[in-house]
């Protein structure tokens, strides 16, 4: 055993039995879990962070029948793929999927790798989405740890807060062999819809009777509060520099912008000043460019 996890108890077979009986009976229906197309797996999974699902389907769909392919996606301009991510905010996320594509065309002749330090050296691909790609596309023994995944180990497995480290470990432990794809869609499926961050349904709980959050009856602090991978409430959004982003971004969609009206544009018509540096900033971001006097997306 790791010596990250000498704390805490092996892989435990009965939580495995409940929580893949439970996911054969609820496991939900969405466009990704019908496909093992790695790239359409890889544009879920950047679509899907920090963005809910019921946005994404529509907009992963259309995304997929324009860019059906890796070579697909890099042979366009990069503001066609930022355009094509309309409604599903931190538009960052399009352009590190366009230059992923382009690193797929140019070092792994446009098929995404099947290995985790190639997947890690793509643009814009962290250890989650990694090993997602590999759990979901290729049926790997990988865990996979999101916010949702890591609620789940942190109270059921491990009963107290996790470190990066532990969180992964414990993850990579707990998938019964064989059974990567299975287990990490009944995981996310538990922490999204039952071990809730804020009023957890324990009593809708497949695993209740082997979770040791439970067993300790639920007392002090959260083990997920704190605990690594799972996500912290986001500031406040109106009137932040992120809805001044995508209030220009959403301009730029219908046309360039220029320079003179980048307030306006921004939502911020009495602050040009503030309006110039978010504008600037997408510029740095790759998301837009200066041509002529005015703001773009890039080409």
């Amino acid at each position: 055993m790791p010596s990250t996890t000498e704390p805490f108890p092996p892989a435990s077979p009965r939580l495995a039995r409940r929580l893949l009986a439970w996911s054969d009976q609820t496991r939900r229906d969405l466009p990704w879990r019908r496909t093992r197309d790695p790239w359409a797996i890889l544009v879920s999974e950047l679509m899907l962070q920090q963005t809910q699902v019921v946005r994404v389907v529509p907009r992963y769909e259309a995304f997929l029948e324009r860019f059906p392919t890796p070579t697909a996606a890099a042979q366009a301009p990069v503001g066609a793929i930022v355009e094509s991510w309309a409604g599903l905010g931190y538009n960052r996320r399009a352009v590190h999927l366009h230059q992923a594509a382009r690193a797929i065309v140019a070092h792994h002749d446009g098929r995404l790798p099947d290995d985790l330090e190639a997947l890690l050296a793509l643009p814009g691909v962290g250890p989650y989405t990694a090993r997602a790609v590999l759990a979901f596309a290729f049926e790997r023994d990988h865990g996979v740890v999101d916010t949702n995944a890591a609620r789940v180990l942190a109270r059921a497995v491990a009963g107290t807060r996790l470190t990066a480290r532990q969180a992964q470990a414990l993850a990579d432990e707990q998938v019964p062999l064989g059974q990567g794809w299975a287990w990490n869609q009944a995981i996310l499926d538990l922490g999204a819809t039952v071990c809730l961050r804020r009023g957890p349904r324990c009593a809708d709980c497949p695993i209740r009777e082997v979770c040791r959050w439970t067993a300790n009856g639920s007392a002090g602090p959260d083990p997920a509060d704190g605990s690594a991978g799972v996500s912290t409430p986001q500031s406040r959004f109106d009137g932040s520099d992120r809805q001044g982003r995508g209030r220009l971004v959403q301009a730029l969609r219908t046309g360039p912008v220029p320079v003179d009206r980048l307030a306006d544009a921004s939502g911020w018509p009495d602050d040009p000043d503030r309006a110039r540096r978010i504008a600037d900033g997408l510029v740095g971001d790759g998301l837009a460019e200066y041509v002529d006097g005015q703001l773009a997306l890039p080409t």
